[in-house]
């Protein structure tokens, strides 16, 4: 078992990992503007805890995105900080990926299409089949009624409360968010693939590349919401 060090900053909770060998230590907690200040410290006493240094890790694992994207870049410009001190590769997982790896993990759920919330009235997408470990699928942003659900399977992420009554209906719902422990549950596999890559070749997942509407976009979504 590789000794890894995970991360994520990608939505409102900061989630954060350590295994070594048969032992693991987490640290689940607020997230947001805090993680840029409390990020590195946590991850210090994580490594501690389980009795590593940071030269003694295999590798370290951070979700790249979609999400926020303060969040994205804090995980990116950390992990890569960490590894060129260190030596180290990086594993850059896709956070839709952990979404639904946390789904299989707490519900069993093994065909999953992970969403999280983009706001703009939008969800980030992604489908997963988790019997194939390694198989990854593109990163979508699409309206949540443009989301398109394979019989059979289940939806996860945080996407309900907002967008709930316009997603698909005849599916469960498992409420997740992406977390280090499910991007742990991940790396072995992606690592043995030889999917690391050096400190510079690491960059967030964006999907979207603006964040917010203008004032005539504002207008115009404020005017067919009056019109509905």
């Amino acid at each position: 078992m590789p000794k890894l060090l995970a991360f994520d900053t990608s939505t409102e909770m900061l989630s954060i990992a350590v295994r070594n060998g048969d032992r693991l230590v987490e640290h689940d907690g607020a997230g947001g503007a805090q993680s840029s200040a409390t990020l590195i410290p946590l991850i210090q006493g994580l490594l501690a805890e389980a009795g590593l240094r940071l030269r003694d890790l295999d590798a370290i694992a951070f979700g790249r995105g979609p999400g926020s994207f303060t969040g994205l870049r804090t995980a990116c410009a950390v992990a890569q900080g960490l590894a060129y001190g260190a030596g180290l590769r990086l594993l850059p997982i896709d956070t839709l990926h952990a979404v639904a790896e946390e789904a299989r993990h707490r519900f069993g759920a093994t065909q999953v299409m992970a969403l999280l919330d983009a706001r703009m009235d939008q969800v980030y997408a992604a489908g997963y089949d988790l019997a194939l470990p390694l198989e990854t699928s593109e990163a979508e942003l699409l309206a949540p009624e443009a989301v398109a659900l394979p019989a059979g399977w289940a939806l996860a992420g945080n996407a309900f409360a907002a967008y709930g009554p316009r997603l698909p209906v005849a599916a469960p719902r498992l409420e997740v968010l992406p977390t280090a422990g499910a991007l742990l549950r991940l790396a072995p596999a992606l690592l043995a693939a030889g999917r690391s890559v050096a400190p510079a070749e690491a960059w967030p997942l964006y999907v979207r590349d603006k964040v917010a509407q203008t004032t005539d976009e504002r207008a115009a979504l404020k005017a067919a919401e009056s019109a509905a």
